[in-house]
């Protein structure tokens, strides 16, 4: 539906239920738009602008627009509606099949899907009836490729990660060369691949000089001197955790988070699937190790002493919070919260009161309560901010808050925000064990 001369629209929705086709099924919504109009024919022929209108020499009229989502289909209609949703300006629809179809697809198929069979310029000219297709029409298809493609790039690079000769991006390049020749998403291809071979000869990539010890056995921070570590500034301890946690979330590869990639981690065929997802988990789990072993490890500490190390932490733990850092957070509470730290009775009662409720603050965040939903809510409030929003109900804790913080703006920071994966890899093995892949 088109809609002429629209000055304002006003829209409400409506289930339109399901229209099935050959390969696909898909949901309809209607939506019911408002558009106002010039009552007078009269003030258009005359040149009037019709914002220029007062209200009362407007009408409103109603159209309804039925709108088409995709819900099912085989893989051929699935890549089909890559470029449909271009055309409708629905790029979630393009993130989402970008983030998802490893789990059912491959970057090769869907690669050849999409070059092969809407991507030949060369042969664009003649339809499957022998009919011609316009300039016009193949310019615009050229376009919706370009701009998947870029995005495909963008979003998902590491899915062209193929050593050591990576096929796909190579295929890619030869068709960006001959189809679209000093294209944006050319030169991106090409750095791609650069970068690509450059880690390999360094050495340096993530994904690949990893050895399988260090993706599943956590190393074991080591820390003999008990008293230097007494002496280490809690905010410097605070920044170096988020230092590495922010740099191995910044590596992680998005579908390595999907329930159907990492509910497979475990088998043995399977021992390096996920492994920017098991270098974060390893971290975490290094972290937790290092507050348990700090606490116990001298046999010669006294309970006063074990109390002391136990009130560094949680001054630790409070400096990741102001960071925005709820992986190492999290790691610090668990080991507090874990049995040979809980059961030291006598030892969590020489620590002062305040701190006690600092601890239980920052334990209510990652409370399992309505489906751990202060979890979620904070970071959905914390994503989008600049700095940390706390509250304490101790006024000693407010303070140093308030310090820190204002340290921060006054140097012009901001910050970025450094999740706990468990919850969101739980809520996604869960969605996939409860839908299915494939429908009948």
């Amino acid at each position: 539906f088109s809609f002429p001369l629209s000055l304002s629209r006003q829209s409400t929705l409506q289930d339109g239920g399901e229209e099935v086709e050959e390969g696909a099924v898909y949901h309809v919504t209607l939506r019911r738009v408002q558009i106002e109009q010039a009552a007078n024919k009269g003030a258009r022929w005359l040149g009037v602008e019709e914002d220029e209108l007062p209200p009362e020499h407007t009408i409103s009229q109603y159209e309804t627009c039925k709108i088409r989502t995709i819900k099912a289909g085989t893989l051929e209609k699935l890549v089909e509606n890559l470029l449909t949703s271009f055309g409708d300006n629905d790029f979630t629809y393009i993130s989402i099949f970008l983030s998802t179809y490893k789990t059912f697809s491959s970057t090769n198929e869907v690669l050849e899907l999409l070059l092969n069979r809407y991507g030949n310029l060369a042969t664009l000219s003649c339809e499957e009836d022998g009919s011609q297709i316009s300039s016009e029409s193949s310019a615009v298809l050229q376009t919706a490729i370009a701009s998947i493609l870029r995005a495909w790039l963008d979003q998902c690079s590491e899915d062209f990660r193929e050593p050591p000769n990576h096929p796909s991006l190579l295929k890619l390049l030869d068709y960006l060369k001959i189809n679209m020749p000093g294209s944006e998403p050319e030169k991106r291809a090409q750095n791609l691949l650069e970068r690509f071979q450059n880690q390999e000869v360094e050495h340096d990539s993530v994904f690949y000089n990893t050895s399988l010890s260090n993706l599943c056995d956590e190393e074991e921070l080591d820390i003999r001197n008990l008293e230097e570590f007494s002496l280490f500034e809690e905010d410097l301890v605070a920044e170096q955790l988020t230092y590495m946690d922010a740099k191995l979330f910044k590596n992680v590869v998005p579908y390595h988070c999907l329930g159907r990639i990492w509910s497979r981690r475990d088998k043995k065929e399977n021992k390096h699937l996920a492994s920017t997802i098991r270098a974060t988990i390893s971290q975490f789990n290094t972290v937790t190790k290092c507050v348990i072993s700090t606490i116990l490890k001298g046999k010669e500490l006294k309970t006063q002493q074990r109390a002391k190390i136990i009130e560094k932490w949680i001054y630790i733990a409070h400096e990741c919070r102001i960071l925005k850092n709820f992986s190492s957070l999290k790691a610090i509470i668990s080991a507090l919260q874990s049995s040979p730290i809980y059961r030291l009775k006598k030892t969590w009662a020489c620590v002062p009161k305040d701190l006690l409720v600092m601890f239980e603050e920052l334990s209510e965040i990652f409370s399992d309560h309505d489906n751990y939903l202060t979890t979620r809510e904070l970071l959905m409030k914390e994503g989008t901010s600049k700095y940390a929003n706390l509250d304490s109900s101790v006024k000693e804790n407010q303070k140093r808050t308030q310090k820190r913080l204002q340290i921060q703006k006054d140097m012009g920071l901001m910050q970025g925000t450094v999740p706990y994966l468990g919850t969101f890899l739980t809520d996604l093995i869960m969605l996939d064990t409860a839908l299915p892949d494939y429908v009948e």
